[in-house]
């Protein structure tokens, strides 16, 4: 494969910080702190016990991990070497069972398509160059009836107001930098690439912050950070090819708000 569906400065960060991934108290505190609710939205809906499961984008094995301790046979997938250093340490450290590969979820689609009963991809999609070709990797991953989870944050001043200057540059729960407002994804930009990929939704919820409890919870709005559900066609159809003039291309319209 030539290309390589990755941006070296969005990888850099996240090898700078790999040592801090399991400090609830690090810049990683919030994938902390919503990883119950991941956990139990997922697995209520597609019970993980006994599962074989892809976590795509997968950095230091939160999630992962806590999969694998539900039950389910898990394979977790980064670019990044450090955070799965990180994260096989820590399985090994605490007897979790969970297995690592350096490689890209288009690169393993070509030899694992319909493989995995559930695949996750949470907190990714606006880190990479082509959303679209991560969605479709992944929705060929899963096995035909099979579940696809991906979260990401909305594009819109709204969303950029709360995930991007409150809470890097106000509240600084998450390090300034974290998030390009230009690579947020709208939830109809990433229904319709699921759709085109064969993915149908089942589930959607959005992520909120109470700044003065500091906890976070899913409701119902989709504004600013959202998870949606998918569920693999039993039948595929025939994959078709995106038409440029009808299709809503990810990040291609919006400006970031002033900072």
């Amino acid at each position: 494969m030539d290309f390589v569906n990755f941006d070296p400065a969005e990888l850099a960060k996240f090898q700078a910080l790999a040592d801090r991934w399991w400090d609830p108290r690090s810049e990683f505190r919030p994938l902390h702190e919503i990883n119950p609710l991941r956990l139990a939205w997922i697995d209520g809906l597609s019970p993980l016990v006994e599962r074989k499961v892809l976590d795509v984008g997968c950095g230091g094995g939160i999630l992962a991990e806590s999969m694998a301790r539900k039950g389910a046979d898990v394979l977790g997938i980064d670019l990044a070497d450090k955070p799965l250093k990180v994260a096989a340490l820590h399985a090994q450290a605490s007897g979790a069972t969970v297995a690592y590969r350096e490689i890209s979820a288009e690169a393993l689609a070509d030899g694992c398509e319909a493989s995995f009963d559930v695949v996750t991809c949470m907190e990714m999609l606006e880190h990479v160059p082509s959303p679209d070709a991560v969605i479709k990797a992944c929705a060929r991953m899963a096995k035909p009836g099979g579940w696809v989870f991906f979260s990401t944050i909305n594009r819109t001043p709204w969303a950029w107001l709360i995930a991007i200057f409150g809470a890097e540059q106000v509240l600084r729960i998450l390090p300034r930098g974290t998030h390009d407002y230009r690579k947020l994804i709208r939830p109809d930009e990433l229904k319709q690439a699921a759709s085109r990929a064969g993915l149908e939704l089942r589930d959607q919820r959005g992520l909120g912050y109470n700044p003065l409890t500091r906890n976070f919870r899913l409701h119902r709005s989709l504004r600013v950070g959202y998870l949606l559900a998918m569920q693999k066609n039993r039948r595929q159809p025939a994959m078709k090819k995106a038409s440029s003039s009808n299709q809503p291309r990810m990040n291609e319209t919006d400006k970031a708000p002033p900072a």
